[in-house]
This record gives C-alpha cells, sequence and structure tokens, in this order.
C-alpha cells in the first residue's frame, strides 16, 4: 500500500517548462513567501490532487 502524501496532497509538475524565476521572480524571497508562491502556482495549473 502506497504511503499517503504529507497533509493529503500529491503534486505532479511533470511537463511543466517554467524557470524558478518564472515561479518567484527575480528578488530574494523569505521561505514562507517562497511557500506562498509554489501553491498560489501549483493552485493557478491544478498540479495538486488530493
Amino acid at each position: 500500500m502506497a504511503k499517503k502524501a504529507f497533509g493529503g496532497y500529491s503534486i505532479c509538475f511533470k511537463g511543466r517548462k517554467e524557470t524558478l524565476e518564472e515561479v518567484f521572480g527575480s528578488g530574494s524571497l523569505a521561505p514562507s513567501e517562497m511557500t506562498k508562491k509554489i501553491w498560489t502556482f501549483v493552485k493557478s495549473k491544478k498540479l495538486a490532487s488530493k
């Protein structure tokens, strides 16, 4: 039996062509801001499934 993903979400970035700069921008970020931007990206591209 497969282990359930952390938080119950499974995220797949397979086939994505975006660079980190496109996702995060070119400035420096705090870790909490990086997390917010990742989840904004994941939700906008519908990459997460529960």
